[in-house]
């Protein structure tokens, strides 16, 4: 019997919005397992640099790179660079996301509903287009959503975070069927409430709330997370596509 195969040895990664909370672990994590991880940040160059140096002071190999993964000459030029500084991209994880403050649908415009369609359906787009062409040519390439639980569990007031995130999951499952004749996997991790740093100064009866719905009675780690990302993109996930990974401790169970 053959023996799942979870190393990624000589694949090279791209994780968006990498430089802290849940992409900073999956990025540590593809490093840990192998990869060479480009890390991107659009802001706080000092605070990115920071952690890229932790990266690499753990032995990984990687490199940095600033881009917006919302403007589509952004997208291609860090293609181009990760494909010179790194080789081709095997494994894309689109993470990156902006602010999502809950707000009464009345309290919301249309330019806020737009920046969540931008980061959560217009990025994977721009992002896909720009990786396939190689993957295709190789016939190998894992595409790793970001989504979330909060799609199932239609949490309130949240509407343009979670309708957006709705139009990703969509798209990613389209994607999956499109590309799995050129045995391209797409699939998807959807995190509960996992504290990282943006969470700092969540309300604390909030977290409670969160924390009593939790069946696994623990909260998670960003290493949860990470854990499930290797999975995702090694060989061992290899005739696993358009799936949408709860990675939430059996909140959205039933």
């Amino acid at each position: 019997m053959q023996v799942p195969n979870f190393r990624l040895d000589g694949k090279v990664a791209l994780v968006t919005g990498s430089s802290k909370g849940l992409g900073k672990a999956m990025a540590f994590a593809l490093g840990a397992a192998g990869a060479k991880v480009a890390f991107n940040y659009l802001r706080d160059e000092p605070f990115a640099q920071r952690t890229f140096a932790e990266y690499t002071a753990a032995g990984y190999e990687g490199g940095l790179f600033r881009a917006s993964v919302i403007e589509e000459t952004e997208v291609n030029r860090l293609n181009a660079e990760i494909c010179e500084q790194l080789g081709a991209i095997d494994i894309l994880v689109v993470n990156a996301t902006p602010l999502q403050p809950l707000r009464c649908i009345e309290d919301y415009d249309w330019e806020f509903y737009q920046s969540m369609i931008d980061f959560f359906l217009k990025s994977p787009y721009l992002l896909a287009r720009a990786v396939l062409p190689s993957m295709k040519a190789r016939r190998s390439g894992r595409i790793i959503n970001i989504t979330t639980e909060n799609f199932k569990r239609g949490t309130a007031p949240f509407s343009a975070y979670v309708a957006a995130k709705g139009a990703q999951i969509g798209w990613s499952r389209s994607m999956a069927l499109e590309l799995a004749p050129h045995n391209i996997t797409v699939n998807m991790l959807a995190p509960g409430w996992i504290p990282v740093e943006r969470h700092e100064h969540d309300p604390q009866y909030e977290k409670d709330a969160y924390r009593r719905l939790i069946p696994m009675n623990r909260w998670g780690v960003p290493s949860d997370v990470g854990g499930a990302c290797v999975f995702l993109a090694s060989d061992a996930a290899s005739f696993i596509t358009g799936n949408d990974i709860h990675v939430n401790g059996g909140v959205t169970v039933g």
